[in-house]
């Protein structure tokens, strides 16, 4: 098994039991059912450049674990979705899947504020939801149809949402950009701040390394996300990086290493992170994580890795089911809700992929509008033999 795997193996069992002590020590209860509680982090974070880092003991209301719960579940289920969509020829083109990897997300929305931005690469479907589309935007989006969250017209690398500048087809392309962003928010002085996430594959971008000199200079509130699930495609990251400890990339950057399978590590590193692009500069933030699928859609996953070494992570370090037993071992969640959950989140994916299935494309002629956010023109421009007027039916969400 390669080095870097290591890193996803099972924590000794005597760890396990000593933070779940030191967890329910914490335990605030109502009732005999806790309301809060005080828990460790799973693994210690790693520091590049930092003399201190994050919280590792951090506070967890019930209402945040249903919260939370809810969000991995509800994102689990609609890349199964999309799967399930994919095979049977409805979606088309690229798709590439986000299970294994929720716990990133819904920490990193956990701590984000509402001036905060994110912009991500292209398995992007959670954050689509995260960051307020309804799974019925995100699936009919995917399968092409009107009432996806652009209309149909994006598909599964490119959904925006309020704060949210994309999935970005283009690898590593949306470094810089959300170096942009950061910009955007030095200028403007509205005290947010942009997470710009990228994988272990495209960590060797030279785009990535020009975007942390200029944010470094100019001191911008961005935060540098390496979500490493170990696997730039079909190469593993310890064939294609010299360094894999992508947190300490940055050379002059600060870095934090993170266990992405861990949703209150995410939540408390990037707090910690959040404040820091505010008050000092720029941080490069890898979370270590996993992906179960492939790559993407047309990669079955298991020509450079073994289906037991996914299975070895699924049983031992999947991020919603371990989440759900400390919920469940300190009382902040019971059994029954967590049925409730995962009933009612089955029930609203499902009849989300039945209406995504059934909704109807655009129209041609909508094809063509929308081109440009303030067009000054009345013609489109660049087209051949055609002769299309500009047209206005919906203003970009981040314009």
């Amino acid at each position: 098994m390669l080095r870097t795997l290591s890193r996803v193996s099972e924590l000794p069992l005597i760890v396990k039991q000593l933070q779940k002590n030191a967890a329910q020590a914490g335990v605030a209860k109502t009732n005999n059912y806790a309301t809060e509680a005080t828990v460790q982090v799973n693994r210690p974070f790693k520091l590049h450049r930092l003399d201190e880092g994050p919280a590792t003991e951090v506070k967890l209301t019930k209402d945040e674990a249903l919260k939370y719960y809810t969000q991995m579940q509800t994102i689990r289920r609609i890349e199964t979705a999309a799967g399930n969509l994919y095979k049977e020829k409805i979606i088309r083109g690229f798709c590439h899947l986000y299970s294994g990897q929720e716990a990133c997300a819904v920490g990193m929305k956990a701590a984000m504020r509402d001036v905060d931005n994110i912009i991500s690469a292209y398995r992007v479907h959670g954050w689509t939801y995260l960051m307020g589309v309804s799974p019925i935007g995100v699936l009919a989006e995917l399968t092409g149809n009107q009432s996806g969250c652009a209309r149909g017209k994006g598909g599964s690398m490119h959904m925006y949402a309020p704060n949210f500048f994309g999935g970005n087809g283009i690898v590593g392309a949306q470094v810089p950009l959300g170096t942009g962003v950061g910009l955007a928010c030095k200028y403007k002085g509205n005290g947010g701040m942009c997470l710009a996430l990228y994988g272990d594959g495209a960590a060797n971008q030279g785009q990535v390394f020009e975007a942390y000199n200029m944010a470094y200079l100019w001191k911008l509130p961005v935060i540098f996300v390496c979500e490493n699930n170990n696997y730039g495609m079909g190469t593993s990251s310890e064939r294609a990086s010299c360094n894999t400890d992508y947190y300490t990339r940055g050379d002059a950057l600060p870095g934090i290493w993170v266990d992405g399978m861990d949703v209150l590590a995410v939540r408390s590193a990037t707090e910690f992170a959040i404040n820091y692009v505010n008050t000092v500069g720029p941080l490069v933030m890898e979370t270590n994580t996993y992906r179960y699928s492939g790559h993407s859609m047309s990669d079955p996953g298991t020509s450079y890795r073994t289906r037991e070494e996914i299975q070895e992570v699924r049983q031992k370090r999947d991020p919603i089911t371990s989440f759900k037993e400390m919920c469940i071992e300190l009382g902040l969640i019971t059994t029954d809700e967590v049925k409730a959950i995962d009933l009612k989140v089955r029930k609203e994916i499902d009849e989300a992929t039945a209406f995504a299935k059934s909704d109807a494309e655009l129209a041609v002629s909508h094809l063509w509008t929308d081109v440009s956010s303030n067009n000054l023109e009345p013609k489109l421009r660049g087209t051949n033999s055609y002769n299309l007027d500009h047209i206005q039916e919906r203003k970009g969400v981040n314009h």
